[in-house]
């Protein structure tokens, strides 16, 4: 986190939303975001036939191929800049550059292609940068107790996993406040610990 110029009270923090093609990156950047959030959806071509599965997503016509960017003030105090990546695995040669400097990632995961999200987590969890895990519930269905998902993710206890609707503009918000206080507290506990 840090200062941003001007307003020594004023804390801005970067944020990664990660996570398997399809799986509504974009979607929740769009729907935080205070401002107009930046997008690099292309519009899908035959080139990628063979190549992205798009069968849970039949209706996807564009797929982001850089970044999305948003952001959001949680209160008066701080800022969040949030940054999608792409999800298409021939894209993530850039995710080591958003990442830089991130406080912490969201790894957003449908349950319908939870294999999708293995390599996410392996990328974060290689990394030792703080996540968490956000179902998106589409269509407001969840299809699989949290517990569950966490088994067959087989990401640590401590790693806080929520349901969340990509497209509400509270329920995203709910998930970067979730991760903001787990890295507030992972930070505490290492400095306690030193």
């Amino acid at each position: 986190m840090v200062n941003v110029p001007g307003n020594s009270r004023v804390t801005s923090a970067k944020i990664v939303v990660a996570g398997g093609f399809g799986v509504g990156k974009t979607t929740l950047v769009g729907s935080v975001s205070e401002i107009t959030p930046l997008t690099t959806e292309a519009i899908m071509t035959s080139a990628s036939e063979g190549v992205d599965n798009n069968s849970m997503v039949p209706t996807k016509a564009t797929t982001t191929v850089a970044m999305d960017f948003g952001r959001i003030s949680i209160d008066k105090d701080l800022i969040l800049y949030l940054f999608g990546t792409p999800g298409q695995t021939r894209f993530w040669f850039m995710w080591d550059e958003l990442v830089r400097g991130a406080i912490g990632a969201v790894v957003l995961v449908d349950t319908r292609r939870l294999a999708d999200c293995f390599s996410v987590v392996d990328f974060f969890e290689h990394r030792k940068l703080p996540y968490v895990v956000a179902v998106n519930c589409f269509d407001g269905k969840q299809l699989h107790e949290l517990g569950d998902i966490r088994d067959a993710l087989q990401i640590s206890s401590d790693v806080p996993i929520m349901y969340t609707d990509a497209r509400d503009r509270e329920s995203t918000k709910g998930v970067l406040i979730n991760l903001v206080e787990y890295v507030l507290t992972m930070r505490k506990t290492r400095t306690v610990g030193v």
